[in-house]
């Protein structure tokens, strides 16, 4: 009985110095972070019915953001010209922040498109800045110059599909070249 006692508790000492280590590793790991959110995630979402496609980003909360802060995206515009930005507030018992860019254009296959994204407190302070890229595994053209549907009913868009039968399907060609 007594060894069965003293195995027992050889098995405890070894549990609990591999949930200390466990927890000494999770709290390195922690200590890395740099703010309250880490990216879980970012794709760009085409809608083939509109024919828009957007930024998707997710940002999973790892600690405490004060309540009344706020979100700002700054998504690199694929046509060119200035960033597009969202802003927006975060809700204290949301567990993942999520980002929406607006419609884009001139989206390319396989290229980076850089974003920032900025928390800010209810003071206004900076909170955490983090940068990424997002990349695309669909080019732009698949989509038709124009929605294919118009309307809360969905009902066909007389541009794209003709009285006669025909429908026009060409991408936008208004996009810069990109030489790739």
């Amino acid at each position: 009985m007594r060894e069965k006692r003293m195995c027992t508790r050889r098995l405890a000492h070894a549990l609990a110095g591999l949930m200390l280590g466990g927890l000494a590793l999770a709290g390195c790991q922690r200590s890395e972070d740099k703010g309250p959110t880490e990216i879980a995630g970012k794709i760009f979402i085409f809608n083939y019915r509109l024919s828009t496609a957007v930024y998707e980003i997710a940002l999973r909360k790892t600690g405490d953001i004060p309540e009344g802060s706020t979100v700002t995206a700054e998504y690199e515009n694929p046509a060119g010209g200035p960033p597009l930005v969202t802003k927006a507030k975060i809700f204290s018992f949301w567990q993942k922040i999520p980002l929406e860019s607006p419609a884009l254009r001139c989206v390319v296959k396989d290229r980076p498109y850089h974003v920032t994204i900025t928390i800010r407190g209810p003071d206004e302070s900076e909170i955490q800045t983090l940068k990424t890229t997002v990349i695309s595994s669909l080019d732009q053209t698949i989509l038709a110059a124009k929605p294919l549907v118009t309307g809360p009913a969905y009902d066909k868009n007389p541009e794209v599909f003709k009285a006669d039968g025909s429908a026009d399907y060409s991408p936008d060609q208004s996009c810069p070249k990109t030489g790739g």
